[in-house]
């Protein structure tokens, strides 16, 4: 199996994420992480599993003034740091410019520790994109959680990576064993 993770991140939650998912889907075969900067022109079409996430801003996924909100508020904080394509497109213009795809796919985002009815969820819109795109989808769209301040929660790199090997197992391909 063949896999690809494309996020967006704007303090490291989301690539920390990503990463952890890919590690989960190695062992069933290759996995590599793109940050959304990264991928405009990568054919998806070589990809056996397709997975895409990024953090929630204003109950959705990010749009450009959100990014410039994220890196305003990391310039009056300094406990945050910005990634270093967090002002580029997103997610959002990303999946708006490929036309159409094929194979398997599955969302997921970064959010606030707090009900989802209250934050949103940015994997939700992700997961429908890829639906109209044509992927078919292996898994319900997740979320993984941040508190208040922006920090990864205890726990949470180990379950994106228990996800990420969820993922491979819906996604690889079926066996056939013949007994005799």
């Amino acid at each position: 199996m063949h896999a690809i993770v494309v996020y967006e991140s704007m303090y490291g939650n989301t690539r920390h994420v990503a990463e952890a998912i890919a590690r989960g889907l190695g062992p069933i075969g290759a996995a590599h992480t793109l940050p959304v900067s990264h991928i405009r022109d990568t054919d998806l079409s070589g990809y056996d599993l397709v997975v895409v996430g990024g953090p929630t801003h204003v109950h959705g996924m990010s749009r450009e003034s959100t990014r410039k909100g994220a890196v305003e508020k990391a310039r009056t904080d300094t406990a945050l740091t910005v990634e270093p394509d967090a002002e580029s497109e997103g997610i959002r213009e990303w999946l708006g410019s490929v036309r159409s795809a094929h194979g398997k796919a599955a969302a997921f985002d970064t959010r606030v520790d707090a009900p989802a009815l209250v934050t949103g969820r940015a994997s939700k819109g992700i997961n429908k994109k890829l639906r109209h795109l044509g992927f078919e989808l292996v898994a319900a769209p997740e979320s993984f959680l941040v508190d208040k301040e922006s920090v990864l929660e205890a726990g949470e790199e180990e379950r994106a990576e228990r996800w990420g090997r969820t993922l491979a197992e819906h996604s690889a391909p079926a066996r056939t064993d013949r007994t005799s």
